[in-house]
């Protein structure tokens, strides 16, 4: 089977899990329950897999042959040893009866138990610090699943047989991560607003790590770190531009612990090793993190909430990572604040790209010292203006800001990219002809008309360290000519039709008849009126 076709027949099955929750619940809710089950699929098969590797050092014909292999080595006298030797290569260990394999037959005979399902869960959270509270968002006992223990437990039942469907056996650790990617992508379409949290479109994560690897792609080692990073998703591209993507380092923080959640299990689900992933559930700007071994990084990716309120307490002014500026983002907006936070975490050697709001191109007081400063030091590399309307939680316009940290030059490489979209019903979207298009002129660092200025230190002075794009880069289109004759001449037609037009309907009037006088008498005044 071809490997987008394998990866479209995975789509479609979950996509079809996805139906039986819609009409219970919203997407904003019923992400957890497929994206979960998913997940505790995966780890149950791919525990199954690597067992029946053990025993017979090859890949099984089915999961159902490999639990069955799995069963007769418990009754062996080195079952211990084998349960040993998985737990320290899966950090988990799943009892024959607990497994997915089990539940789905369970399902299909209408024999499934929610209490099986729940003490999975809880066997894996408590199996390794790894899974800690990793399905808390599940609720296998809620009302929403229906009314009454035997529809929710239906509910559940019906679920795992249809995801049951997806042959994880023959389909490799990409192939499972992009079909969980596009899921998501799919909530964040229905769920709108919300899905800013844990969402950013993939034309925009394009953008952001292809700048951001440049130069870097064959690092061995390479190290990557998102402060805000919702689902994952951002982080994960790294491995589609890195030549030895097996040895990326990992390193995420996120504050809503259900979209922490989802980034701990897309991970694992694009095959990344407990060893490469360092992820926290916390919140970026009130402590700093990391603070051990590793605290900088080759790529800063990040796409923080635009605008949003943070303490600016003056305790930060000690802070290292806002120290050196004087000042402090303005309490209403914590642009800023995130930006100082990624360059802090940056090498000296690497790249930061930021998608942030227009406001912190221009905006004065506070942000206008931070943003001097920034120029002064030559930490800002370049200002891409990207098309309204490409996010699910906010139409506005955004720009990406590229970051490093010391570079010989102050100069600046201003790119409007604000027409190159094509329009959706719901989104804008960037296709990968307008984003190669951003990437050659990224690239080429130099000016085109309409499209990008390379600013001197000197120009940027000369605009006050104002940083808003049409000030560098001159998109006006001048509007075509018009030929009066030819106005005159239409105009002139549009009369005559309105004319013709009003002479028949004005026809159709006089024939009509009633026998109510009063109806007769409103149409001749209706008649007389429009002779005039």
């Amino acid at each position: 089977m071809a490997e987008t076709e394998n990866s479209k027949d995975l789509i479609s099955v979950l996509w079809s899990g996805a139906d039986i929750l819609r009409s219970k619940m919203d997407a904003n809710e019923y992400k957890d329950y497929l994206l979960g089950i998913v997940f505790y699929k995966y780890l149950s098969d791919s525990f199954l897999i690597r067992v029946y590797d053990l025993i017979y050092d090859e890949k099984p014909d089915s999961l159902r042959s490999a639990l069955e292999a799995y069963k007769e080595a418990l009754e062996d006298e080195s079952a211990e040893e084998l349960k040993e030797q998985i737990k320290s290569e899966c950090h988990y260990v799943i009892e024959p009866d607990l497994t997915y394999t089990c539940f789905a037959d369970a399902a299909r005979n209408n024999s499934f138990n929610r209490e099986q399902l729940q003490k999975a869960f809880n066997n894996i959270e408590q199996s390794d610090p790894l899974f800690a509270d990793l399905f808390t968002d599940i609720d296998l006992y809620s009302n929403r699943l229906g009314t009454g223990d035997q529809k929710q437990s239906d509910t559940i039942s019906n679920l795992i047989k249809e995801i049951d469907k997806a042959d994880l056996l023959h389909s490799d650790a990409e192939i499972l991560g992009n079909a969980y990617e596009y899921l998501i992508g799919q909530f964040a379409s229905e769920t709108g607003k919300k899905a800013g949290e844990f969402y950013t479109p993939q034309a925009v994560s394009k953008i952001l790590t292809k700048i951001a690897i440049a130069g870097q792609e064959k690092k061995k080692g390479l190290s990557v770190y998102d402060p805000c990073m919702g689902s994952g998703s951002l982080l994960l591209n790294a491995k589609k531009y890195a030549v030895e993507p097996n040895y990326i380092k990992y390193y995420g923080q996120e504050l809503n612990t259900s979209t922490y959640n989802l980034a701990r299990m897309n991970m694992f689900l694009h095959g990344v090793v407990p060893e490469n992933q360092t992820l926290r559930n916390g919140d970026t700007l009130d402590g700093d993190w990391p603070t051990g071994e590793e605290t900088d990084f080759n790529m800063v990716l990040m796409n923080p909430p635009y605008s949003a309120k943070w303490s600016a307490a003056a305790g930060f002014l000690q802070d290292e990572r806002f120290s050196d500026y004087g000042v402090l983002a303005p309490k209403s907006k914590a642009d800023y604040a995130f930006l100082l936070h990624g360059l802090y975490h940056l090498k000296s050697d690497g790249t930061m790209a930021i998608v942030l709001p227009h406001g912190v191109l221009f905006r004065g007081a506070a942000e206008g010292k931070i943003r001097e400063k920034l120029l002064r030091s030559g930490n800002i590399y370049a200002v891409i203006g990207l098309p309204a309307n490409l996010f699910y939680n906010t139409s506005i316009p955004t720009c990406i800001l590229v970051l490093k940290k010391h570079r010989e030059g102050r100069d600046v490489l201003f790119i409007d990219a604000s027409q190159k979209f094509e329009k959706g019903k719901k989104q804008n979207a960037m296709t990968d002809v307008h984003i190669d298009s951003v990437m050659n002129l990224y690239n080429d660092r130099k000016t085109v008309e309409k499209e990008a200025y390379l600013a001197s230190f000197e120009d940027i002075e000369k605009n006050d360290f104002n940083l808003n794009i049409p000030r560098y880069v001159d998109n006006f289109e001048k509007e075509e000519e018009i030929d009066l004759d030819d106005l005159l001449t239409s105009i002139s037609n549009t009369d005559n039709e309105i004319e013709k037009t009003q002479a028949e309907f004005l026809s159709l009037l006089k024939e009509l008849t009633s026998d109510d006088e009063k109806i007769m008498s409103s149409l001749h005044s209706l008649v007389e009126k429009m002779e005039e």
